[in-house]
């Protein structure tokens, strides 16, 4: 059970005593940022790293599920410590984004937004009570963030 908290807990910043969510998702940028350096540091070609970041929020997505379930035991529903939801939402809004520290900041401030705002959908999935639902709400905020920072990548507006 220590492992499905550990992972639940974003690594323990779920515990973090003010906005254990934002902190979450501090982990998650910063995490996101330094594999990627990793990538770029080794000259792989673009697609290849798109791939491994797809294959990466998609294995922490289903990992997370599964360690939210079996935290749902013991923790109420959707626990302020419970965030490793905002870990892959954040990955979502950064995926495919240029890597330049710049977006990672925009993509983090976008993400939170509709995170916290919860506009369009968002809201609904949160409030279906279900364990799958406290990841896909952040899916869904992470995916706005997306769309709206590849707007300002192409149209170069920042």
């Amino acid at each position: 059970m220590k492992l499905h908290k550990l992972i639940a807990s974003g690594l323990g910043t779920g515990y973090a005593p003010i906005a254990p969510g934002t902190v979450g998702s501090l982990l998650g940028i910063i995490l996101y940022y330094f594999l990627n350096f990793g990538f770029n540091r080794f000259d792989f070609q673009q697609p290849l790293i798109l791939v491994l970041n797809l294959v990466a929020i998609v294995a922490f997505l289903f990992i997370g599920v599964y360690a939210i379930k079996k935290v749902h035991q013991i923790w109420i529903h959707d626990a302020p410590q419970i965030v490793i939801d905002e870990v892959i939402g954040v990955w979502i809004a950064v995926f495919a984004i240029p890597f330049e520290w710049q977006y990672y900041l925009y993509a983090l401030i976008l993400f939170r937004f509709f995170d916290i705002v919860k506009p369009l959908y968002i809201r609904r999935l949160d409030n279906l009570k279900s364990d799958w639902s406290v990841m896909l709400d952040d899916v869904l905020a992470g995916i706005y963030a997306n769309v709206v920072l590849q707007a300002i990548v192409y149209f170069n507006v920042l």
